[in-house]
This record gives structure tokens, sequence and C-alpha cells, in this order.
């Protein structure tokens, strides 16, 4: 597989897509020791298509923007957390999952809402070398994104939640001490089963909702609480 040309704030190192893009005014600490917005892309995000392989494939969940932009305005960082199973079934490669985020950026920009950072395991148990992995620690449900992410970031991963449409999204958040998740009914939440596996990770002080999409998941995260 070719090297991919990264754009800004990315690296790939052993083999997981890591990106911080955000350092604003106040510098490249201002994310230390906050509590994030961690979202899962595919169907959470962006509609799910089946291995987003393609920028003209990309279509932003209506209401994405709109969360995104309110964590934004609360000093709230934003991280994407994705499992690319696809790179691994070599259905596409890092240059093309570069050009979708692009293409999510930039629609995400346009709407005025910027995300902070985004990390991608593309490992699997049945994929092609060398992404082929029984278990990757990086690949959710366990919690490799999202400790990659508080060791670049500095967020607070106690306080931070996260918005997934499978279980194995709020597995991950589990896993890694965040204070709850949100299951939405987009992308493959609705699939048979999903929903409840996804409530059942509920436990250890772990406080889950679902809710229709991710338009509604801001008034169940305590970080949106105006009061």
């Amino acid at each position: 597989m070719s090297k991919p040309t990264l754009p800004q704030g990315a690296t790939i190192e052993n083999g997981i897509w890591l990106q911080v893009l955000s350092s604003n005014e106040r510098g490249a600490d201002w994310m230390a020791g906050r509590p994030a917005l961690v979202l899962d892309r595919d169907g959470v995000v962006v509609v799910e298509v089946n291995y987003l392989g393609r920028p003209e494939d990309a279509r932003l969940i209506p209401g994405a923007a709109e969360l995104i932009k309110a964590a934004n305005s609360r000093n709230i960082p934003v991280v994407i957390v994705t499992n690319q199973a696809g790179i691994a079934r070599g259905y596409y490669d890092w240059e093309a999952f570069a050009q979708v985020q692009a293409k999510v950026l930039a629609d995400l920009s346009d709407a005025g809402a910027k995300v902070d950072g985004v990390f991608a395991c593309p490992f699997h148990k049945d994929g092609k070398p060398p992404f082929q992995h029984p278990d990757h620690p990086a690949r959710k449900p366990n919690p490799g994104m999202l400790l990659a992410a508080r060791e670049l970031m500095g967020i607070a991963l106690e306080r931070s939640w996260i918005v997934g449409d499978r279980a194995s999204d709020l597995k991950a958040g589990r896993n890694a001490g965040l204070a709850g998740g949100i299951h939405v009914m987009t992308g493959h939440g609705s699939d048979e089963g999903e929903r409840d596996k996804a409530m059942a990770t509920a436990e250890d002080g772990f406080i889950v909702h679902s809710v229709a999409s991710i338009a509604d998941a801001g008034a169940f995260i305590p970080l949106f609480d105006p009061s």
C-alpha cells in the first residue's frame, strides 16, 4: 500500500490514523483537562453507506453539524473515533479515507462546525495483511483510540461522552472510563437487537440513553446543560 498524502495534523502510527486539528488562538493545549464530545463517524455524523470510500458518498446526517457547532461554542473538544474495516478488507486505502475525511470536514465547516481530532483504526480479524488482527486494542469496543485522544489532546475522558450507533461504540466509551454514551437509531442503530445491546452497556456508573439521531443527543448530555 502506497504512503498516503496526509492532511493537516495527521500521522499514521502503528497503523492507526491520529489527527489533531485544533489549536485555536489559545494555543495547542487549550483542550487539556476538558471533557470531550466523542463521535462515531459512519451512521452518526454521516449517512451509513457500508464502507464509505468515496467522498461523493459522504452526506451529513441532519443535526450533526448543529451539535458539533454547539460543542464548539461551549469550548468542548469534538473527537471522531472510527473503525475502518474497509481498509482492512482492501475496499479502499488511506488515501481514499483522507479524501472522505476532507469532504466531511469541509461540509461541517460550511455549516460553521469544527472537529478537533480524528482517530481511525483499520484493523479487523478478517482483514488482509498488514491489517489483520484478532482483537486490536484500538478497534472499538477496545478503548485504544480514546486513550490515544487523551494522550494527544489532553481531554478528560472521565467527564466525556460518546455518541454511537453500535453497542461497540458505547462499550469503547465504557472501557475508556467515559461518563456515558448516547445510542442513536441511525446507521446500524436500528439493526435488530442493537439498541438492547447498547442499553445493556450501562453499568459501573456508565450512563446510557437512546435517541432517534444525533440531532436529539445534546438534550441528554450534561456537557450541554445550560445550568
